[in-house]
């Protein structure tokens, strides 16, 4: 319910702010500040597929994945997307965006914890000698022609 209600209020609070920001600093401006800032985003998702993260390798998956969907975010056309991701670039809040999300994700090991050590399964020996050779040349299934 609150994810359905979600999308039906921002597209309309990203309306309302086009028109009061667009009343307040010209139709020309609004739209150069949201192209602007849609480059930004593209500029910003062409480096993330070059830039190598050193160190903690969960650190930087964090703050990568972050990273890309602040840059989604500004490619989106609207002031509040745009808010939301230059926000997501801070380095602070990309750690208490990450931290938020860690309490939340629920990490399962398979058993491991359990002493799961074990793989079970069956198996046939099987003697070379028995095994048939496959046909090196197939009739035509009629789907082809010859």
């Amino acid at each position: 319910m609150r994810l359905s209600v979600l999308f039906l209020l921002w597209p309309l609070a990203e309306i309302v702010l086009f028109v009061t920001v667009g009343g307040a600093i010209g139709v020309l401006a609004t739209l150069a500040v949201i192209l602007g800032t849609g480059i930004l985003g593209v500029a910003l998702l062409r480096r993330m597929g070059v830039r190598r993260w050193p160190g903690d390798p969960l650190r930087a998956a964090a703050s990568g994945g972050m990273t890309m969907l602040a840059a989604l975010l500004l490619i989106l056309p609207g002031f509040l997307t745009d808010a939301l991701g230059l926000l997501l670039l801070m380095p602070p809040v990309q750690a208490q965006a990450a931290a938020w999300l860690g309490r939340r994700i629920v990490v399962h090991d398979g058993g491991a914890r359990r002493g799961a050590d074990v793989i079970d399964g069956e198996f046939i020996e099987v003697d070379p000698e028995d095994i048939v050779p496959r046909p090196t040349h197939r009739p035509p299934s009629g789907w082809t022609r010859h």
